[in-house]
């Protein structure tokens, strides 16, 4: 047997069962060994050298060793090469990234070394990292799937003018992507306008939108641009759209089927030049069946629709949240060599996150102000993530708590409750305004 030979009992006990694809050759690139790994990883399990692997797939394996960078060590008699390369590879319209690794071995009793590569699959590590890169100021940061799938669109969708509706729950991100879709915009250089539609009472909410001229109403003492004056050329970013008020529908309809409309107490045309962003922590599309949102407007706004899943959905972000909120508070003055308990990670790992990223955020911020000793624990963390249970009656232990802290909060829901969900309605029940109300719910961890 020749010393080739006898690698082959080791490949087949150890080799062959690890993650990572290995590829065996000798000088001439005749295949030796390849574990499944490897046919995995190339999508071709029937090759016996490397030029096959460059005919059947277009890999260049010869070619990327012979041009990579690498460095070369003396062993013995023998001088050892070192290869480190990304081999991009596209397979039925997928595409991956593989990271080899390749080394010369020196075999015993033999003239020339065998080569040695080791293929890694990073293709969500290059997602990860292009986010990342290519939001360093937009503060997105995830690696799921369907998150980056957004990112994907949006990168298509930011070059157009039509109207985007972002809906998912709050604290979700909707307003970081609407800025980011901006950003990516030829309008990047125009203003970015965002209006809380919940938190503008109703009486001012056209004014604040369209202007009025002076004498319009009580109080109106000069003309007034309104945001769509502001945001021409630009973008109008409307959150809570569906706190919109019914009777202001049709021109906010009008304004953006003909970007043209009457600022309050006039009747001459103000042309203007928007792109609409609109975001929801509801679904419109319920709420037009409930007859609270004109199916017309829904249908303009919702050319581009983007559903933004919960944080629950996607716990693999939460770890990379953590870090960044982190960092982020580290440039705020926050302490930066802090760390973290496994307890406090699995606590937080097992939360459901019904404030989602805002509620992370803020719990991050709430455990860096707690440490002890250097040391984020789990007492350090908020009462409601120390003391979920993943049951219903910890989930109303919780709500009990909440509602003896704050006399607002259970007549609120109550409110919301008989309303179905309609916060202007909610509020004219409690006496209060919409403003005043969403105020009240956003402290209170409701919205």
């Amino acid at each position: 047997m020749n010393a080739l030979e006898q690698f082959s009992p080791l490949m087949d006990a150890v080799i062959s069962h690890i993650h990572e694809g290995v590829i065996l050759t000798d000088y001439k690139g005749k295949i030796l060994f390849h574990n499944p790994a490897a046919d995995e990883l190339l999508g071709f399990p029937e090759f016996s050298s490397v030029n096959e692997i460059r005919e059947t797939t277009g890999i260049n394996l010869r070619n990327s060793l012979i041009t990579s960078p690498g460095n070369s060590m003396v062993t013995g008699r023998t001088i050892v090469d070192r290869h480190r390369f990304e081999q991009r590879i596209s397979r039925n319209g997928i595409t991956r990234f593989l990271e080899v690794s390749s080394t010369t071995i020196p075999v015993p009793g033999e003239t020339d070394p065998i080569q040695l590569m080791v293929m890694a699959d990073i293709t969500d590590k290059r997602l990860l990292q292009a986010v990342l890169n290519d939001n360093k100021t937009s503060g997105l940061v995830t690696q799921d799937p369907r998150m980056l799938e957004i990112a994907a669109m949006i990168e298509h969708i930011a070059r157009t003018k039509a109207s985007v509706l972002l809906q998912g729950e709050s604290g979700t991100g909707k307003s970081l992507l609407a800025r980011m879709i901006h950003r990516k915009s030829s309008r990047c250089d125009k203003p970015l306008i965002e209006v809380n539609c919940a938190a503008i009472p109703d009486s001012l909410l056209e004014s604040e939108l369209f202007g009025h001229i002076k004498g319009a109403f009580t109080g109106a003492t000069s003309d007034r641009p309104g945001r769509f004056q502001a945001a021409h050329g630009g973008t109008l970013f409307l959150d809570e759209v569906s706190e919109l008020p019914l009777h202001l529908q049709p021109k906010l309809l009008k304004a953006l089927e003909e970007q043209s409309f009457q600022m309050v107490g006039s009747d001459t045309n103000v042309d203007v030049d928007v792109r609409i962003i609109a975001a929801s922590n509801q679904n419109l599309r319920d709420l037009v069946d409930k007859g609270r949102f004109r199916g017309d407007l829904f249908y303009r706004l919702a050319v581009i629709p983007l559903d933004i899943p919960a944080l629950r959905d996607r716990p693999g972000d939460i770890p990379l949240l953590i870090h960044y909120v982190c960092d982020q508070l580290a440039s705020r003055g926050y302490p930066d060599d802090l760390q973290c308990e496994q307890e406090a990670m699995r606590l937080m790992m097992d939360y459901p996150w019904p404030g989602n990223v805002r509620e992370l955020s803020n719990a991050v911020e709430h455990g860096m102000i707690l440490a002890e000793n250097g040391i984020v624990k789990a007492n350090s963390l908020p009462y409601d993530i120390r003391h979920y249970r993943g049951d219903t009656s910890a989930a109303g232990a919780r709500g009990q708590a909440r509602q003896e802290s704050d006399p607002h909060r259970r007549e609120i829901l109550e409110a919301l409750e008989q309303s179905e969900g309609n916060r202007a309605e909610a509020a004219r029940m409690l006496g209060i305004d919409r403003s005043t109300l969403w105020r009240r719910m956003h402290r209170l961890n409701l919205i």
